[in-house]
């Protein structure tokens, strides 16, 4: 099973949504207050596993509604995913990968893992 890290930082505080090997599938922006971030781990356990994927990559792709993953390519050139909320607000981002079919597997592990404890980082 994976777990939410909830971290301070300088400019704030965050949390990284951390796959059973460890690895970190999502991360979120950076919350003033830590009621503001368990808010929004809140919301990816409530979104997370019912929402939509549009996949912008896609030539002629379909525009789902929120909540929704929508995969796109970054400046780069590599894949990366952004989980929306219901009122369209970013909740949650995925590091960049090389092969679509990664971040795919990227956005399963966010639905499977969504149900996670959440864990203070110091």
């Amino acid at each position: 099973m994976g777990k939410f890290s909830v971290k301070n930082t300088k400019a704030g505080i965050h949390f990284n949504l951390k796959a059973g090997n460890g690895e970190i599938v999502a991360t979120s922006e950076v919350y003033n207050t830590l009621r503001s971030c368990m808010n929004g781990v809140d919301s990816v356990k409530r979104n997370a596993p019912k929402a939509a994927l549009e996949d912008q990559t896609a030539e002629g792709f379909k525009k789902e509604k929120c909540p929704k993953f929508e995969i796109y390519v970054d400046k780069k050139g590599e894949f990366r995913f952004r989980l929306k909320a219901t009122n369209g607000q970013i909740i949650a981002v995925s590091e960049s990968y090389k092969a679509k079919d990664s971040c795919l597997n990227g956005i399963e592990s966010v639905k499977k893992n969504a149900d996670s404890p959440v864990e203070r980082e110091e």
